[in-house]
């Protein structure tokens, strides 16, 4: 299971783009049920392109996998390669997603960011590969909306 996997089981050096990030997969262990896999990451952090500030997130991942499952260190590594990777708050949500979906050809997969305030403003991004499977248990994520001080 898990043969080829080239992070897992030793120290590994955080990767200093998400490019050159390697994400791994492993077999699904329950292949032909559909249960759903999460991901938090509330300490996600990424900089602006343009000032070079750093700017925080809350990301939570959600998916049914099909035949592959993401292998954590590799993800954990993934998303802290972004630390020093300068992109709008959308490019990073996308460029997660589309990194998950290419390698794993999940049955579905959903992304919520939750971004912290820039600027006075929170920006919060979503996506997902289309409908929930029927009968699959798809909790609310979890992350409340952002308040500010009142």
């Amino acid at each position: 299971m898990t043969h080829g996997l080239t992070q897992l089981g030793k120290p590994t050096t955080l990767p200093a783009s998400p490019e050159a990030a390697v994400l791994e997969r492993v077999p699904n262990p329950a292949p032909g049920a559909q249960y759903l896999i999460r991901f938090a990451c509330p300490e996600f952090t990424s900089l602006c392109p343009l000032t070079g500030q750093p700017d925080f997130a809350h990301i939570v991942i959600d998916y049914v996998p099909g035949d592959w499952i993401v292998e954590s260190k590799s993800l954990k590594l993934f998303m802290g390669s972004f630390r020093n990777h300068g992109a709008f708050h959308e490019a990073c949500t996308m460029m997660i997603a589309q990194r998950l979906v290419d390698l794993l050809t999940p049955v579905w997969l959903r992304i919520g960011a939750y971004w912290y305030p820039r600027g006075g403003i929170p920006i919060d991004v979503f996506w997902q590969t289309g409908a929930a499977p029927a009968g699959v248990w798809v909790p609310d994520q979890g992350v409340a909306p952002y308040r500010g001080r009142g």
